[in-house]
């Protein structure tokens, strides 16, 4: 009976715990500007995939999910849907690629500030997560929120 008690309360472990954020960071802006670049990596240890469909801040009016293309020679911004991530797997959004895109952000971001956010995944629901202002971390820290 224990053993069964003890498999039910693994599998009521909220869907959240399957997905880790790691170094969040954002640019500092120059005084004036509306948008800022978030970056992160987030894991999914979950057997299934997941999707970032939606991000939120009360830094900013609002949070888009962007990708960087190619178009020619120049680099073009494109709004998509949502990120990817694989199961057992990985996705990074990292300058010169997929990036949050925080737009009318609502003061300057300065060095050293924290930003939160709230990311939302298709089946882990919400993760609250705070980007770094400046450059992203060298070690590997993980954060698990």
């Amino acid at each position: 009976m224990k053993a069964v008690l003890f498999i039910l309360a693994m599998a009521a472990l909220p869907a959240w715990a399957q997905v880790q954020v790691e170094n969040a960071w954002i640019r500092p802006t120059a005084p004036g500007a509306k948008v800022a670049a978030g970056y992160l990596l987030i894991r999914n240890s979950a057997a299934t995939a997941d999707k970032l469909v939606s991000a939120a801040s009360p830094a900013a009016e609002k949070i888009e999910t962007h990708v960087t293309v190619k178009d020619g020679e120049i680099l073009r911004m494109r709004e998509v849907k949502g990120y990817e991530i694989p199961a057992k797997g990985a996705f990074e959004a990292k300058p010169g690629g997929a990036h949050l895109m925080l737009v009318n952000i609502k003061a300057p971001l300065v060095q050293g500030q924290k930003v939160p956010a709230t990311l939302r995944f298709e089946k882990a629901g919400e993760v609250k997560i705070e980007f770094a202002v400046g450059q992203p971390a060298a070690s590997g820290h993980e954060h698990r929120h």
